[in-house]
């Protein structure tokens, strides 16, 4: 397929070297001028546990009038907006538009400017990735991408985007209700956003924690409350188990807010925490566990500014 990745951080770039690595022809877009050159010239570096490869593929800042098969949006949920705008340019009659962000909302502003006919939305679970330089990508783990159709997008064209991503190594599987599988991943997320950037602490160390613990529990027992409340078939019973379940393979793990936080960066928590309150709001309901939670880190996010 014919691939345009927006959005080459850490994860975008582990995405676009691999997918170039299996014989797709990529293209890279970022607003990292040093990150973009030194790609163009010398190949992106991928490594990880199972690859060390400089994989050539082409690289720019700006966005060419130029149809693709596959528009990868692998930006943050924060700039998904623009990023589907400076994808129309790489639309054509019969292309696929994947996003992959973290928490619930960017999909919906995604659909608006591209059409829900058109939209995958992709969920990426155990990710772990960086950026070590320009043009240096390193991946920590990579458990499992599942994806499915926004709206009207056929079940074919799924299935081939699905199998496009298996062909470069990854567990990517297309699934009929990617709403549930949203919430599920969702309830795992709030329970170590919120409570690791506040504290500092590891997905491992607020998993054990004597005081943070029952709030990250809490946390994620609402989300599981509400996602009920609004009628989603989440694959989950026991959401305390469930996240314990998911805590216990990255215990050193850094959910991607307090690494934000780390670099006195805005994280995504209006889309995570802050996306359980929003969509209680919509059914007559209340959150107030991870409103406080969204309230907490927005407030310190407001002394940076």
């Amino acid at each position: 397929m014919e691939i345009a990745v927006i959005g080459c951080g850490a994860m975008g770039s582990v995405y676009a070297g691999r997918l170039a690595a299996a014989g797709n022809p990529v293209l890279a877009i970022d607003r990292w001028e040093e990150h973009v050159a030194r790609i163009a010239e010398h190949g992106l570096r991928i490594t990880g546990p199972d690859m060390d490869r400089r994989i050539g593929l082409r690289a720019a800042t700006t966005i060419p009038d130029e149809p693709m098969d596959l528009v990868i949006l692998a930006v943050k949920a924060a700039d998904v907006g623009a990023a589907a705008r400076q994808a129309l340019r790489l639309l054509g009659n019969h292309t696929v538009v994947l996003t992959i962000q973290n928490g619930l909302g960017a999909a919906d502003v995604v659909a608006n400017v591209v059409g829900a006919e058109r939209l995958a939305v992709g969920i990426a679970s155990g990710f772990g990735a960086s950026l070590r330089g320009p043009g240096h990508a390193h991946h920590n783990a990579m458990r499992a991408l599942r994806i499915g159709a926004y709206g009207s997008l056929a079940a074919p064209a799924v299935e081939q985007v699905a199998r496009t991503w298996r062909g470069a190594g990854f567990d990517a599987e297309a699934v009929a209700d990617i709403a549930a599988m949203q919430w599920e991943k969702l309830i795992c997320n709030v329970a170590y956003s919120a409570p690791c950037a506040l504290t500092g602490l590891t997905v491992g160390e607020v998993m054990d924690d004597p005081d943070i613990g029952p709030i990250s529990r809490a946390a994620a027992t609402e989300a599981w409350r509400i996602a009920q409340a609004c009628g989603i078939a989440v694959p989950v019973t026991d959401p305390v188990r469930h996240v314990r379940d998911f805590g216990a393979c990255m215990p050193n793990a850094k959910p991607s807010a307090l690494l934000d936080h780390e670099a006195r960066r805005v994280s995504e928590i209006d889309v995570i925490n802050g996306a359980v309150p929003h969509q209680a709001a919509r059914i007559g309901q209340e959150a107030p566990v991870n409103a406080t939670l969204t309230a907490l880190v927005r407030a310190r996010e407001r002394a940076w500014r």
